[in-house]
């Protein structure tokens, strides 16, 4: 039996439609109050305190919310959901296995991934054999909070993170420098200077001050190696919180008895001093952390929360997003996205749609003119009818593919979290072997030299070295209307050496254009394309759109006096018949009763299409697929770069070949079937060429699956779009050039970030464990690799800048 949700479902929705964050107990606008699971349950028996570990969650089992990070399927006959969901109260790889390991085993749970630079925690499970708060409850017990990503990103919850963060640093920052005030005489004294009774004055000083600093400041280390510990593991706050609590307790002892067996060395001012450098190295880390993921984050939850809908004339009301209706009239003011797909009803409308089309300029909508969710509104408020909502929005598919990416652990990341886990084992095994050696040398060494060894070698680097780097990497390409819907794909595109083409749709418009007109004497050219126009506006053949536009374009009014009849004849041309009695015929020569290859009207094996009237031949058009305007410059971009080009299409020889000889392509392989073009991939990777293929056709499905790296445009099957790594939405070919380079800097920041994070490591602990390195300076040194990291990834996320024009002199003269 379903237990009972204590969930609104016949009142009215204006009255039941708070935002995810008024269900969690999140104000919009007010800081976060204290409260949980011991807050007063509201007249809908939810409780309206934020979500704490020991809640119930029984929020996240509520259908409505869970529209926002489940989808249903069924796999088999059973169903399936796969939830995601930001993880609170995590810092590193380590925080990450814990969750993983306390879901994996519970009942109804498939699969359970948490990537550890975003957070973002990917959840698959049964809906008949569990619920979501159980899952939540059971991750809560370990210390970790489940959220939605639009609750856990909203300002108020970020406020609480921040302000929490600076408190702790502030409260470590003040009592370390007033400890290094009391110490400072101990530095520049000879041993019996300070009176006894002044200097245990100063150490009885130094431990208050050091009190707030362990047992406040330094909370998150104690609680997260606490909850490893009780897991029967070692994560990455346990060695932190050994050396704080160890040196701690020594110079406690130290201050409560001189002359016992700890002497009279303490170590307040190393202890305040490396857990404020901590705690600064963790909310830089934060910041940063937020303009890498964050950059993922802000294009991924801009829906509104909640929207204005029309109740009547003139009357509107404030319900939430996810109670709205297809059909409902909504407001969207002026700075707001549009929260679903619709048909404007205002007179216009200035939209931003970088996301969805890569376009930087804002476009003007028209009244009746559709707009997608997800874009901006940039002038006054404005009105329109929904359409679409939800997962059934373009803004939802393009979501779909960014969550896919920012839940993706790469190859290299995988690597290093499996290295960072052993690697913690040996740090304490070897913080230990320190402290015995020195103790035996010099005991009142060898507890700094201990607690130096467990400081500086924490691999918190090692494990943000790659995910830092390809998240900052993937939000700028977002940025730009390019999707990367898997972070390995970075690795793999860097290592390409040549590039692969489709022809159609891809370098090529998916559509004819005129070229170019011949003309029976004394015919003009207008009074031929406006009779053409005329009898082709009834058809959909690619040609008669061809001509119907070169028309339009051309301001030609429609041919008078018009035809009373139009016939098409499949796969010949079309008839037209006038009140007069004369006839015309559009199409191929044998339609029009023409000789083929017969003078300039004959067919010459192009894209050609005839125009006859009753006195015989009248107009001849050539027509050619229309090449995109930025391909020539893109291939020869490429190949600037050192890549190798290839045309694989399905065309014929000749029309392929006048393609690649336009855009400047080297190979060409024509006629290929969806078969033929998959065993010609396969057989150029058999010789050693690392391919990225581009296409965006139902028939290209196969080999971009198959290539080494993708990419597809934005106008692209759904079927290309789900075998392809990249989404190019603005359907750019320079893109595939942008791309490429940004996917060679991001290798160049993951190889510099690992090679920091190893020399960091073979320098420091040598360091630490002859004793050169004090525990404060290890403090530091720890903070500083892992911001390091971040710092180094922040270079990716800078403006990638226009393609420069390689037909340009400067261009040109620099190019090798």
């Amino acid at each position: 039996m379903e237990p009972d949700l204590n969930y609104p479902r016949g009142m009215n929705e204006a009255v039941t439609a708070p935002p995810v964050g008024s269900l969690l107990g999140l104000s919009q606008s007010e800081p976060v109050a204290a409260g949980g699971a011991g807050a007063e349950p509201d007249l809908f028996g939810i409780h309206r305190g934020p979500l704490t570990v020991t809640d119930d969650f029984l929020v996240l089992d509520d259908p409505v919310e869970q529209q926002d990070f489940t989808e249903f399927s069924e796999i088999d006959g059973r169903p399936v959901a796969e939830s995601v969901l930001m993880v609170q109260g995590m810092y590193c790889a380590a925080c990450a296995d814990t969750v993983e390991c306390a879901l994996q085993d519970l009942p109804g749970v498939q699969f359970a991934q948490v990537h550890a630079a975003t957070r973002r925690l990917t959840l698959r499970w049964d809906p008949s054999l569990t619920r979501i708060s159980s899952l939540a409850q059971a991750v809560g017990q370990t210390g970790y909070r489940l959220l939605p990503l639009q609750q856990a990103l909203s300002i108020s919850e970020r406020l609480k993170e921040t302000r929490q963060a600076l408190w702790r640093l502030f409260v470590a920052g003040f009592c370390a420098m007033q400890v290094m005030m009391y110490a400072f005489p101990a530095y520049v004294t000879v041993p019996g200077e300070i009176p006894a009774d002044i200097d245990q004055l100063l150490r009885w000083a130094s431990w208050i001050l050091s009190v707030p600093v362990v047992f406040f400041a330094s909370g998150p280390f104690f609680r997260g190696a606490w909850r490893d510990l009780r897991l029967g593991r070692v994560g990455m706050d346990t060695p932190v919180s050994i050396g704080i609590l160890v040196a701690f307790l020594a110079s406690s002892a130290a201050t409560f008895d001189p002359t016992g067996p700890w002497g009279q060395e303490v170590w307040f001012d190393s202890l305040t001093m490396f857990v404020f450098f901590l705690l600064g190295g963790r909310y830089l880390e934060l910041k940063a952390r937020d303009r890498t993921a964050g950059a993922l984050d802000a294009l991924m939850n801009r829906l509104p929360e909640v929207c204005d809908r029309q109740k009547g004339e003139g009357v509107f009301e404030t319900v939430s997003v996810r109670r709205l209706l297809v059909g409902d009239v909504v407001r969207v003011q002026a700075g707001q996205a549009f929260p679903g797909d619709g048909d404007l009803l205002s007179a216009s409308a200035t939209v931003d749609e970088a996301l969805l089309t890569g376009e930087s300029h804002p476009v003007t909508r028209n009244a009746g003119d559709a707009v997608v969710a997800g874009s901006f509104n940039l002038a006054g408020p404005v009105l329109l009818t929904v359409i679409r909502l939800g997962r059934d929005t373009r803004f939802a598919q393009i979501v779909a593919l960014m969550e896919k990416a920012s839940t993706e652990k790469p190859r290299l990341a995988v690597l290093a979290d499996r290295i960072a886990a052993p690697f913690l084992a040996l740090v304490l095994a070897a913080a230990a072997l320190a402290f015995w050696y020195w103790w035996q040398i010099d005991h009142t060494k060898a507890l700094a030299v201990a607690v130096a060894v467990l400081i500086v070698t924490c691999p918190c680097a090692l494990s943000l070295a790659t995910p830092a780097a390809m998240l900052s990497a993937a939000g700028a390409l977002a940025r730009r209307g390019i999707l990367v819907r898997r972070l390995q794909a970075f690795e793999n595109l860097a290592g390409i050496n040549a590039v692969v083409f489709d022809k159609t749709g891809t370098l090529t418009h998916d559509r004819l254009v005129l070229r170019g007109m011949t003309l029976r004497d004394g015919v003009a050219r207008d009074q031929a394309l406006a009779l053409a126009a005329a009898l082709a506006a009834g058809s959909l053949h690619p040609v008669s759109r061809a001509l119907v536009e070169a028309a339009r374009a051309a301001g030609l009014p429609p041919a008078r006096p018009a035809p009373v009849e139009v016939t098409e004849a499949a796969g010949q041309g079309m008839q037209g018949r006038w009140d007069n009695g004369g006839e015309a015929r559009l199409g191929s020569a044998v339609f029009c009763g023409l000789e083929v290859r017969r003078g300039p009207q004959g067919d010459k094996g192009g894209s050609r299409v005839h125009l006859a009237d009753g006195h015989g031949w009248l107009a001849s058009f050539e027509l050619q697929e229309g090449l995109r305007d930025d391909a020539q410059a893109a291939v020869a971009a490429l190949r600037s770069m050192g890549l190798a080009t290839w045309l694989l299409s399905g065309d014929r020889e000749s029309a392929a070949r006048e393609v690649a000889q336009a855009v400047g392509v080297e190979h060409v392989i024509a006629g290929a079937s969806p078969e033929q073009k998959l065993a010609e991939v396969v057989a150029l990777q058999a010789r050693g060429v690392r391919l990225a293929m581009v296409g965006d056709g139902l028939n290209d499905g196969p080999v971009l699956a198959r290539a080494d790296t993708s990419f597809a445009l934005g106008h692209a099957a759904p079927l290309a779009q789900a075998q392809s790594d990249y989404v190019i939405q603005g359907g750019k070919v320079m893109d595939v050039v942008l791309t490429l380079r940004q996917a060679r800097s991001t290798m160049r920041i993951v190889r510099q970030n690992l090679a920091w994070a190893a020399i960091y490591n073979l320098v420091s602990v040598p360091l630490a464990l002859v004793g050169w390195m004090p525990p404060w300076l290890a403090g530091l040194g720890m903070a500083a690799s892992s911001l390091l990291v971040i710092a180094n990834a922040l270079r990716l996320t800078r403006d990638m800048g226009p393609v420069p024009d390689l037909h340009s002199p400067d261009a040109m003269a620099a190019t090798p």
